[in-house]
């Protein structure tokens, strides 16, 4: 399967698995449930696709690998459509399901699984963003790295992003990922909509950063490991 297709198809299970647990399930499992459909989709689609792809399924990632020198500008620019496309797909997806719930649903009333921030500022949701992507990408860049974690990195990975979930829900609906945040604002509309600048910005330099880092061998190297054939 095309590298591009993997990732289209791993960023569709990351937002119609995590953003359906918050539409249907989020009372019944509460937040450590929607963290953990968010983590184990990420485990499942990195042994699913890890192989042919890496399973980015994240532009802010997808950004780091290129920053750090383990990725193309030419195949940046196509993990980014092929994230964006199969987020915005599967949010599609979630909206015809929603739309036939019995008595109707109310997007704008009751939402639709998108990020944004209210008890906190602005600047508190962009600082939790930032960081926290940051901290991902460094998991990220040196679990798949030569002497990394190996078999284990998907594991790894997707504990992380359990991890960065319980943390920051509160904060700022813990996104670090600007695909995860279009799709669902697309049909939310309205503040999702305006706030989404947010959730591109504040993870891209998040995984700027963490990428530089390991390019200049500030905190280890950022070597590849060997990729199956």
């Amino acid at each position: 399967m095309n590298k591009y297709i993997c990732e289209f198809v791993g960023t569709f299970a990351l937002v119609f698995f995590g953003c359906a647990t918050v539409l249907f399930m989020r009372a019944e499992v509460g937040l450590l449930g929607v963290a953990m459909a968010f983590g184990l989709s990420v485990v499942a689609m990195a042994y699913a696709i890890g192989p042919i792809s890496g399973a980015h399924l994240n532009p802010a990632v997808s950004l780091g690998f290129f920053v750090s020198g383990r990725m193309k500008p030419n195949d940046l620019i196509g993990y980014v459509v092929a994230q964006c496309l199969g987020a915005i797909v599967a949010s599609a997806v979630l909206y015809v399901i929603v739309e036939g719930k019995g008595g109707g649903y109310d997007v704008a009333a009751n939402g639709f699984a998108q990020n944004g921030w209210s008890a906190y500022s602005a600047t508190s949701a962009f600082l939790f963003e930032a960081v926290a992507t940051f901290l991902f990408l460094l998991v990220i860049l040196r679990a798949t790295a030569e002497g990394g974690a190996g078999p284990l990195a998907g594991l790894a990975i997707g504990l992380t992003l359990v991890m960065i979930h319980l943390a920051g829900i509160a904060v700022s609906g813990s996104s670090v990922n600007p695909a995860r945040s279009l799709g669902p604002a697309l049909f939310a509309g309205g503040t999702a909509l305006s706030q989404l600048w947010l959730y591109i910005v504040a993870p891209c330099l998040g995984a700027a950063a963490a990428g530089l880092a390991l390019r200049g061998g500030v905190i280890g190297s950022g070597e590849q490991a060997p990729q199956p054939a």
